[in-house]
């Protein structure tokens, strides 16, 4: 759990960066207070970062999952 905790966060630190890093160095401290006035597709601002990342995390751990209990057998 603590694994896929770690791999959860570390996807969402790579994935917010990766799509907003130039304000990321431009200016970080005014893009973390924006973010409740952001959103994207109609999601709310806090929460669409987190839809997202769960959204590509389970892309990756649902076949990661399958084939873990398919070569047990």
């Amino acid at each position: 759990m603590k694994k896929e905790l770690g791999t959860f966060i570390s996807l969402l630190l790579f994935l917010t960066i990766g799509m907003h890093f130039k304000l990321w160095i431009d200016h970080p401290i005014d893009h973390i207070m924006n973010l409740p006035h952001g959103g994207a597709f109609g999601i709310p601002g806090i929460i669409h970062p987190i839809v997202f990342t769960l959204m590509l995390y389970l892309i990756i751990a649902i076949p990661r999952m399958i084939s873990k209990f398919l070569s047990k057998k």
